[in-house]
């Protein structure tokens, strides 16, 4: 079943994780160029009070939709509740997202598991269930949050993470060119190191602390680059020149001396306690 239109011309973006991080600058850019907005996370208290700033500020709606992504079930009823409220959805990002720290081994399977629903099958999924209506209609925006990490070779720990953001990039990849005759823009967004509630979240602040300010942006550029890329046409998106010179010579340079490089890389070694 497609989508019922909007009663009015402006258009409309559904963002996932919506309530912090970049998910929330996403918001409010979208806001910002006159989008309405579906807001996906499972804090509705965020979602409520994110609603009203991109009202009061913007003048734009904003519908709240309160869902848990790991819940399989979850793509195919937020479809269905998109639609039950009569809302066409013209852009899609699919921002939510995490890490599970700790050594592969160490970690409980059903959280390796509930990491995949979330960021490998939900992204899948709402790109397969909202993609064939943006073709239909001959418009459609896509944006799939995915990772510097991406580009990168594995680290220890955290292992699932890069895995899943390099599916992403590649997804987004072959989306894009499924859709370039339906002026429907698939772009994998891939930050580095972001100010946001991600690395709390992932119990690894001490950890991200210690590098190097200049490794770090601002959410709210990499949010306003990420627009500027899907309305371009971008398929692939890497924020900041010392990022791209990062994925650059994760390319070039031989296999043997990224990977001991990496093996460096400690910061999600570490399961939270």
């Amino acid at each position: 079943m497609d989508q019922a239109p909007n009663s009015t011309k402006r258009r409309t973006a559904l963002i996932t994780g919506a309530s912090a991080g970049i998910g929330r600058e996403l918001a409010l850019v979208f806001a910002h160029h006159g989008h309405d907005l579906v807001l996906v996370a499972r804090r509705a208290d965020r979602l409520e009070a994110l609603a009203q700033e991109v009202k009061v500020k913007f003048g734009v709606k904003a519908h709240v939709i309160v869902a848990d992504l790991a819940d399989p079930a979850a793509p195919r009823k937020l479809f269905d509740e998109v639609a039950a409220r009569h809302i066409m959805i013209d852009a899609l990002v699919n921002n939510a997202g995490y890490t599970v720290p700790g050594f592969f081994r160490d970690t409980k399977w059903s959280d390796q598991a509930a990491l995949i629903q979330v960021m490998v099958t939900v992204v899948a999924e709402l790109c397969h269930l909202f993609g064939p209506g943006m073709a239909a209609r001959n418009y459609g925006r896509i944006i799939n949050v995915a990772s510097l990490a991406g580009h990168l070779p594995g680290a220890a720990g955290g292992t699932l993470y890069a895995a899943s953001k390099s599916f992403v990039i590649k997804m987004s990849e072959s989306l894009s060119l499924e859709y370039q005759n339906n002026n429907v823009y698939v772009t994998a967004l891939c930050p580095g190191f972001t100010y946001s509630e991600f690395h709390d979240v992932a119990g690894n602040r001490a950890e991200v602390s210690k590098f190097p300010k200049i490794l770090w942006m601002d959410g709210d550029v990499v949010a306003n680059q990420a627009y500027d890329a899907v309305m371009d046409g971008k398929a692939v998106i890497i924020n900041g020149r010392l990022n791209n010179v990062l994925a650059w010579l994760a390319r070039v340079l031989p296999q043997v001396p990224m990977r001991n490089l990496m093996a460096r890389n400690q910061r999600n070694a570490k399961a939270k306690t």
